[in-house]
């Protein structure tokens, strides 16, 4: 195994269980480290700090262990990937009645499982690689899956084409790791808070829906009831199904991808909606925005795709926010609410809520946080990584 030695003073961060070696604290590479190979990490004094994924970049390694496990045995992905179901069932999210039986079960850094992504769908796991340690470990981490769910499995689908870095000698190719006997499809509707969604993780951005808004989505179904309610870039139409079931007097949804519109109208029919109670739109969301006329919606939505996916584009990101923020500012009724969001990682939230205070500003109408809010109990947070928290939004009320 290759040894990776660090910089004195270089391991302050790992020993406060950080889960990244920078490639500038690297001191010495004892070894010929293929990409995704797991290697281990020391102290200049030659003390043991982390075992992890290797890696091109600024970061050199991910870590996987920090306490000596042998991370080589197939039994390390069955415990971590039982310790991230058991956070589930804590909160409530693997019960077999639940009324929601869709959640996201590994959440990277969270689960301690960097570069790492699984959703669970009523029986099938869908994985997103990020690193190339992880897209290697598939099959182990399949058959981790297959051990810790047992029959209930349904299928296990690798998404990783869009996510793992592109490397020469990666088959990029997604498809299924494992089919239960009789499964074919590659959609299915799932329970979200008792509201029913149709999911296709083949077609589908990310892994097939956006499971971190769960919460907020039922936050805006308790403000919506009698409400006129815009949901831009409604994607599948979420927040549209929420507020409809919670009494709005009637939604619009926008988008400008017609597949999701697609979606959307399914969505609908499946939550048996009428007709006329709902309006779908397949344009862009700006622009949408821009046309429509003051004071029509008494509640609006704003949950734009990550603006911003490298430090590099934060500015302009930033930019792009307070514009949103003040179109929509702007055009809601008055005693109206927005909800805002981003899921840009390098916005922070106090970057995000200066854009959103610039947009009100500008609007120069008088605007009150109601609430601040973020991403549910199963896209966990480790506390040492405090970079895990990337969605962020705000409630406001406008006069």
């Amino acid at each position: 195994m290759t040894k990776i030695y660090l910089k004195k003073g270089r391991e302050e961060s790992l020993r406060r269980f950080h889960p990244w070696v920078f490639s500038g604290a690297i001191a010495q590479i004892v070894g010929e480290p293929a990409e995704g190979d797991i290697v281990g990490v020391f102290a200049q004094d030659g003390s043991f700090l982390a075992y992890g994924h290797y890696q091109i970049g600024s970061i050199a390694v991910r870590v996987l262990s920090f306490s000596g496990e042998d991370v080589f045995d197939p039994g390390f992905w069955v415990n971590m990937i039982s310790r991230a179901k058991n956070v589930r069932t804590s909160v409530g999210l693997t019960s077999v009645d639940s009324r929601t039986n869709c959640y996201r079960l590994v959440h990277g850094e969270g689960d301690g499982l960097p570069g790492l992504i699984i959703d669970y769908y009523d029986g099938v796991c869908v994985i997103q690689a990020h690193s190339v340690g992880m897209f290697r470990s598939k099959s182990a981490i399949c058959e981790a899956l297959k051990t810790v769910y047992g029959d209930s499995l349904k299928a296990v689908y690798d998404k990783s084409s869009g996510t793992a870095p592109f490397k020469a000698g990666l088959n990029l190719i997604d498809g299924y790791l494992y089919k239960a006997e009789g499964f074919s499809d590659d959609e299915q509707i799932v329970l979200e808070n008792g509201n029913r969604f149709l999911v296709n993780w083949t077609e589908g951005q990310k892994t097939g829906f956006f499971l971190d808004q769960r919460e907020n989505r039922n936050l805006v179904g308790r403000y919506s009831r009698g409400r006129n309610v815009l949901n831009l870039f409604c994607y599948t139409g979420g927040f549209s199904v929420y507020s409809l079931a919670s009494g709005a007097a009637h939604v619009d949804s926008v988008d400008s991808s017609g597949k999701a519109m697609a979606m959307v109208s399914r969505n609908m029919e499946l939550n048996g909606f009428e007709a006329s109670s709902h309006t779908e739109y397949t344009a862009d969301a700006i622009e949408f925005l821009r046309s429509v006329p003051e004071d029509k919606y008494d509640l609006i939505i704003v949950d734009p795709p990550a603006f911003a996916k490298h430090r590099g584009a934060l500015n302009n990101a930033l930019r792009a926010y307070q514009r949103l923020n003040a179109a929509a500012i702007s055009k809601v009724s008055p005693g109206g609410l927005v909800f805002t969001f981003s899921c840009s990682q390098v916005v922070d939230k106090e970057a995000f809520a200066l854009a959103v205070f610039s947009a009100a500003a500008q609007t120069g109408r008088s605007v009150r946080i109601l609430d601040r809010l973020n991403q549910p109990a199963d896209h966990s947070v480790n506390i040492y990584h405090p970079e895990g928290e990337y969605l962020k939004g705000l409630l406001l009320y406008v006069e």
